[in-house]
Parts: structure tokens; sequence; C-alpha cells
């Protein structure tokens, strides 16, 4: 039976920002894991209206780190990374909570498999329980740019209990080792909020991983909570790193055909959207993103990933 000693160290590092009872729920759930040899840490992204310090009163075991300013999920994941120690890395979002078991599946197929570099766990709606929102990732597809939750709003009748590798992993909770962060860098803090796990899925393919999925290990979300469904926030971010996550991913060919469909298509059919159903903060939110990659079309820092070095010397 393994103990703390031989269990290897698990850094899970969650972001928080104007959401301290929100991220209490997971802690509260974190102290509940079968799996002993953890730190937990918890960034708090800035929040203005929300004291953290409540956090640490509540749960005196985590490390709390205060940003200065808001760096978003990319940024202040990065700034969790700079402060764990763990041999294992899990990124999970603030509005999850966690299954006695949950680390264990997920540190085995990673120790018994030097080769994976990224495990995510099924995730499933924390209020409807029996329904899948994770069960794998369909391939994105390189001209629109989109692709697929695996079992998504499935009622989960066990169809999907075989591990297996798959493209993506989830932002939501996802296991990766320190050794695999420090060959391929950090997440790209030019995105912010969305398509950033992607692209670190993507780059960490690039240097040879594979992804899983692991059945055996469970997580429930509390989808939206933090931005709100279809909030101008997210219809911002998503569709301007749409366009970042091609820029960063696409070459040659590819780049031009995606890029065509793109303005042809996709930016024009979602603008028509938004103006038919009058829904005019949804439309400011897109046009601001469309705006965006324009004005920055030669920002050479869309190209840019951080290392572990370069967040030590505050390059962040």
């Amino acid at each position: 039976m393994k103990t703390r000693e031989n269990e290897p160290l698990v850094s899970i590092i969650t972001v928080n920002y104007n959401q301290s009872k929100i991220t209490m729920e997971l802690l509260a759930s974190l102290r509940k894991v079968s799996y002993s040899n953890i730190e937990v840490i918890v960034v708090d992204n800035a929040s203005p209206s929300d004291n953290p310090d409540i956090i640490l009163e509540q749960y005196p075991e985590i490390k709390l780190i205060k940003s200065q300013k808001n760096l978003g999920f990319a940024g202040g994941n990065n700034l969790g990374i700079l402060e764990s120690k763990g041999k294992y890395l899990l990124f999970i979002n603030n509005d999850t909570e966690v299954t006695v078991n949950l680390i264990e599946p997920l540190v085995e197929k990673l120790e018994l498999n030097p080769e994976i570099g990224v495990v995510s766990p099924k995730i499933k709606f924390f209020f409807n329980p029996e329904f899948i929102q994770y069960a794998g990732y369909t391939p994105m597809n390189p001209y629109t740019m989109r692709n697929n939750l695996i079992g998504y709003r499935q009622k989960d009748e066990g169809q999907y209990e075989k591990t297996s590798e798959m493209p993506f992993g989830h932002g939501a909770a996802m296991m990766i080792p320190r050794s695999v962060i420090e060959k391929v860098g950090l997440m790209a803090d030019i995105f912010f909020l969305y398509y950033e796990e992607h692209d670190w899925f993507e780059r960490i393919k690039k240097a040879g991983y594979k992804i899983y999925y692991v059945a055996e290990s469970t997580i429930f979300h509390k989808e939206s909570i933090s931005t709100g469904k279809d909030s101008p926030l997210k219809i911002h971010y998503i569709a301007r790193n749409r366009i970042v996550f091609m820029r960063r991913n696409l070459f040659g060919f590819q780049f031009i055909i995606s890029l065509m469909f793109q303005i042809l298509i996709s930016i024009p059919k979602n603008y028509l959207s938004f103006l038919f159903k009058r829904n005019y903060k949804l439309l400011r939110a897109f046009q601001s993103a469309i705006i965006w990659n324009v004005e920055n079309i030669f920002n050479r820092n869309i190209h840019k990933n951080n290392t572990l070095k370069s967040l030590k010397n505050g390059d962040i």
C-alpha cells in the first residue's frame, strides 16, 4: 500500500477571481481526497470585490498567492506553477468539486507511461451529475478552429469507461508532469482566457507527448459559474482567441484556408446572428475581438511562450 512517503507529490493549482465562496467549496472537497501527498495552491487574480484572505483563514493548509493584477486563466496558473513543488501538477477550475479517488488513477497513468504529457479525468455536470461534460475531445477542425466534446450532455451509462488517447485534455481538470512543462514552457498568457489550454496541448503534442482521457477518475464541474453563459467576456475571448490559436498553430495552405473561412463565413455569420437577435452587448464584444486581432496583426507577443526561467525573472 502506498503511503505519503512514496507517493509522488501532486501540486493542485486553482485560480480564484471574486469567488472565494465557490473556491472554498472546492477546497472542502479536496480535504476528502484519498491521495495524501498533495499541496494546494490558490492564486487570487486581484479580485476587486472579494476578500481572498477568508480562504486562508478557513483553509490554512493551502498556499494563497495574490496577484497584483488580473492575469487571466493562463497567467494565474503560471503563477501557481512558479510556487509549486510537485512532480505532477493538477490544474482544476475553482468551480469544480472533486471525488475522493480523483488523483490516484491520473498519477498511476503518468507514472507507468512517461510518453504521456497530459491526463484529464471524466468531467460531469455538478448540478446534473448523471450527465457528462467531457469524456474526450474530437480533433480540432483545421479550418473552422472548432472541435467537439465527446459525451457532452449524454447520460452516463458506462459508455465512456475506456481510458483512451485523445487530441486534447480539458482545461477544467488536467494533470501534467513538471518535466513536460519544463520542456515545452508555460501557458501562453496572450490568450488570457479560453483556448490557452488547447494551445498548450498542441505544443505538448509537438514535443512528442500523448494526451489521455482517464475514465477511472471523475470530477464535477459547475459550468459557466465563473464567466456566465454567453457573457460578453466569454464571447469576446472565444472569438479573439480562436483567431490567435489559428495564428499560432496553423501554417501555409492550412492557415490561408482557415483565415478565408473566418473572414468569409464565420465572422459574418456570427455578426449577423447577434444583430438579428438584437443582442447588442454580445455584438460589441464580438466586434472588439475582431478589432483586437486587426490592431495586433504584427504583434510578436502572439507567438511568445514563457518558460519557467522567464517567469522566475518576472517576465509575465
